[in-house]
């Protein structure tokens, strides 16, 4: 482990569809993270950006583009792409950079426009992101690739569809608190059991929308936090893993490996276990995935997460607070921006920033983001600076 590393700022467009340019959605986030720490671009000396779709605004080799139009042509900037985790592994990178000593200040932004492509369209590049050659390629799309994991993890374990919809209600009442949310609806266990079937188990209800939006936060090493004057929040723990990238190729598709490694690799690092986190940010793309998240992160053990949702446990203020931002199914999915929207949300909780959905007297965070059916994950672990 080298140099301690910080989040010194954040930003954040709205999530939902959203009429500018990817580009100036890009640059909106990155001035609001910007004027956050403080600072000017000038005090950036690299920036990490994560995007997956920037084919479809014809825009790749999108970093140069967005150090240019923030007056930093001469600053390095680097696109990475992880599928539905490019966020929280294109962090890992800034924050490695950050820590080894190369750079005392990077810009970490994610950004994604799709809302204006077709449902063919963006259904078929999110095909990409899987094994194609067994997956996509054979029609097996990423609804259809959970509900093959639901249907498994239903037979498997005592839980119900029912269970399946609390976690979208649960998600939907924190996304109420959230004024930058895709989806701010109150929904109930019967509206998710009604809405139509998109992949049995799953229906409507139980999938994130596709959306459009930017976060960007500005990490830093100790001399340059403590000069700011500006809140900061520290980074303690970070890992990444890794699974067959194909469904097909797992011994058990009720687990995900890549986030029990990733957890293990934070957890070591910050010399913490699972009881000593106040609050949790998953990647909660289908209500299935959300159950097996906090069973591989080892908040509840293998089988029992739906009950634990049942009784109340995973909502805000109580066991172990799960997505108050309203997670991906109500605060939205910009595949390449969401990782990075996770620790805004971080940041946000411990600068008194994130309102009526605080978490009260929570000082210890972690955020989890994985690609496709989580071939690829990163897991981070925060702690407030009293």
């Amino acid at each position: 482990m080298g140099e301690k590393v910080y989040v010194l700022g954040a930003g954040s467009t709205k999530y939902g569809k959203l009429s500018e340019s990817i580009i100036e959605i890009a640059l909106n986030a990155s001035k609001d993270a910007i004027d956050s720490a403080g600072i000017t671009p000038k005090d950036v000396k690299a920036g990490y950006i994560s995007n997956v779709f920037g084919v479809a605004d014809k825009q790749v080799h999108m970093a140069p583009v967005i150090m240019s139009n923030l007056g930093i042509p001469e600053v390095p900037g680097l696109t990475i792409e992880s599928a539905c985790g490019s966020g929280s592994v294109m962090f890992r990178e800034a924050f490695a950079n950050v820590s080894a000593g190369f750079y005392d200040c990077v810009l970490a932004l994610g950004v994604e426009k799709v809302t204006h492509t077709s449902t063919v369209e963006s259904t078929t590049l999110f095909s990409y992101c899987s094994d194609f050659f067994y997956e996509g390629g054979n029609g097996a799309s990423f609804p259809g690739l959970f509900g093959s994991m639901a249907r498994a993890y239903l037979a498997t374990y005592k839980a119900t569809e029912e269970d399946l919809a609390r976690v979208a209600v649960k998600n939907h009442e924190n996304g109420l608190l959230n004024p930058k949310a895709h989806v701010r609806k109150k929904i109930t266990v019967d509206d998710v059991l009604k809405s139509p079937v998109v992949a049995s188990p799953l229906k409507l209800y139980d999938c994130c929308p596709f959306s459009d939006g930017a976060s960007a936060v500005i990490l830093c090493n100790e001399e340059f936090a403590k000069k700011s004057g500006k809140p900061y929040i520290e980074i303690v723990g970070s890992g990444r893993g890794a699974s067959p990238a194909s469904v097909q190729s797992r011994k058990d598709i009720t687990t995900i490996p890549s986030t029990v490694e990733a957890a293990r690799q934070a957890y070591k690092m910050a010399n913490l276990s699972p009881k000593d986190i106040d609050f949790v940010e998953v990647h909660d793309c289908f209500t299935i995935a959300e159950l097996i998240d906090i069973e591989d992160l080892g908040f509840f053990p293998k089988g029992t997460a739906a009950q634990a949702v049942r009784e109340g446990r995973t909502k805000l203020n109580s066991d172990i607070t799960v997505n108050p931002s309203g997670g991906l199914k109500s605060k939205g999915h910009p595949i390449g921006a969401t990782g990075v929207g996770q620790v805004v949300e971080v940041y946000e909780q411990f600068t008194n920033k994130a309102g009526d959905r605080t978490v009260k007297d929570a000082e210890i965070a972690m955020t989890h983001n994985f690609g496709a059916t989580g071939a690829s994950a990163a897991v981070h672990i925060f702690k407030k600076i009293k």
